[in-house]
C-alpha cells in the first residue's frame, strides 16, 4: 500500500500505507504526528487544514481531512479548535507610518519581532508576520474573522492610533509594542521613553554638551515622549532646543546633519538620536566632515542594537529590555484570549556608555 506524501504543488499523493495498515492491525490511535508523517508535511499544517485555517489551500484541506477519516483519526482536538475558532496563530503587525522608509530590514525591528516569536514559541503558539500596509485598515477583519489569527501583537504606535484603536474597539485580543503612559483601551508594554530621552540628553549635558540637537520624528509616539525628555533635561539645565525633525531611518539622519552642516556649519556639540539607526546615519555624516565624535560632537543613541558595540567610534545608547518585553506582551494577548483583562506596563531602560559620548 502507499505512503500519502504532497509533491511540489501540495497534493497529496499515495505510495505506501504499510505504516497505516501496522498501525490499523495493532489497534493503535493515530495522533497528529503520525498523520502528519504519513502525509509527510507538518503538524502545524494538518492542525490548519483540519481546522479549515484559510492559510492552507483548499485542495489541501480536503485531502488532508480524506486522509483522517479514512484512518479513523480521532479530531476532537481539531473539533475542539473549529468550534472555538483557534488557529494557535498570532499576527505581528509591524506599524509603518504612511510616507515612511523605514522597514522590517531595521535592526531593531528584527530584534523585536525575533525575541516575540521565541516568546509566542514557548507558549505552542506560531507568528503570522505582517505590516501595516498589507493588513489594509480593518484588522480585525483580516486577520481573526477570516481566521487567520487568533490574537495580534502590534510593534509600535506610529503616527495615528486609528487603526489599532478600531480592532480594540473590535473585541480583537491586541497589544502593542510602544509607549505604556499613552492612554488607551487597549494594553501597551514598552519602555518608559521619556525617562530614556531625559537620561540620554542628562548624560550628554553632564559630559560637557551645551547645545544638544534631537535628531528624530517627535510625531511618533514613542518618539515623541524621548523628545519630552529631552525637553525636560533641558530645562532643568536653562539650555536651548535644538529639533532636526527626520524621518527614522539612517538615510534621512545622514542628510538631515549633512544639510544642517551646510546651512550652519558646526552650531551643536551633541546629538540626541531617537533611534541608533539614526545616530549611526549622523556619525557617518559628521565623520565624513572630519569632525571628531565624541571630542567635537557627542552622541548618544536610542535601542542598543548590536551595531552600536560594533560601530567606530562604539555607540552610547539607551538599552531596552526586548526580551522581558516580548514576555510580556505574549502573557499580556494569552490573558485577553482566556477572557481576562490586560494592563499597560513599564520595561526597564539602561543608559549603554561608549565611546560616542565619552569625553
Amino acid at each position: 500500500m502507499a505512503q500519502p506524501n504532497f509533491n511540489n504543488d501540495g497534493i497529496l499523493q499515495l505510495h505506501d500505507l504499510r505504516k497505516a495498515s501496522y498501525l490499523a492491525m495493532n489497534n493503535k490511535q493515530l495522533k497528529l504526528a503520525d498523520l502528519a508523517k504519513l502525509a509527510g508535511v507538518s503538524t502545524s499544517t494538518v492542525s490548519r487544514a483540519l481546522n479549515d485555517n484559510p492559510l492552507i489551500k483548499k485542495e489541501t484541506r480536503d485531502k488532508l481531512k480524506q486522509l483522517a477519516k479514512q484512518h479513523n483519526f480521532s479530531l476532537n482536538t481539531a473539533a475542539s479548535r473549529l468550534r472555538s475558532q483557534k488557529t494557535n496563530v498570532v499576527a505581528v503587525i509591524i506599524n509603518f507610518d504612511s510616507g515612511t522608509e523605514q522597514s522590517i530590514n531595521d535592526p531593531f525591528l528584527l530584534k523585536v519581532v525575533g525575541e516575540i516569536n521565541l516568546a509566542l514559541n514557548k507558549q505552542g503558539l506560531e507568528l503570522l508576520l505582517s505590516n501595516s500596509f498589507m493588513a489594509g485598515d480593518d484588522w480585525a477583519n483580516y486577520f481573526i474573522n477570516s481566521r487567520r489569527a487568533d490574537g495580534i501583537i502590534v510593534v509600535g504606535q506610529g503616527k495615528d492610533p486609528a487603526n489599532i484603536e478600531a480592532a480594540a474597539n473590535a473585541g480583537v485580543p491586541l497589544v502593542v509594542w510602544g509607549d505604556p503612559k499613552t492612554p488607551s483601551n487597549y494594553p501597551i508594554v514598552g519602555s518608559d521613553n521619556f525617562v530614556g530621552g531625559r537620561l540620554a540628553t542628562e548624560h550628554l549635558l553632564a559630559g560637557g554638551a551645551k547645545n544638544i540637537v534631537f535628531l528624530g520624528d517627535p510625531g511618533h509616539a514613542e518618539i515623541g515622549e524621548r523628545y519630552r525628555g529631552y525637553l525636560a533635561a533641558l530645562n532643568t539645565a536653562n539650555a536651548i532646543a535644538h529639533v532636526v525633525s527626520i524621518d527614522i531611518t539612517s538615510s534621512a539622519a545622514y542628510h538631515g546633519i549633512n544639510q544642517l552642516l551646510v546651512a550652519k556649519g558646526l552650531c551643536f556639540d551633541g546629538i540626541m538620536a531617537c533611534s541608533d539607526m539614526v545616530a549611526l546615519g549622523a556619525m557617518k555624516a559628521l565623520k565624513e566632515r572630519y569632525i571628531s565624535i565624541p571630542n567635537d560632537v557627542a552622541l548618544v543613541g536610542f535601542d542598543d542594537i548590536a551595531m552600536a558595540d560594533v560601530s567606530h567610534p562604539s555607540l552610547s545608547s539607551i538599552k531596552q529590555n526586548t526580551q522581558r518585553a516580548s514576555v510580556l506582551l505574549v502573557e499580556k494577548l494569552l490573558a485577553q484570549l482566556q477572557g481576562q483583562s490586560a494592563e499597560s506596563q513599564v520595561v526597564e531602560i539602561e543608559l549603554i556608555n561608549r565611546q560616542s559620548s565619552k569625553r
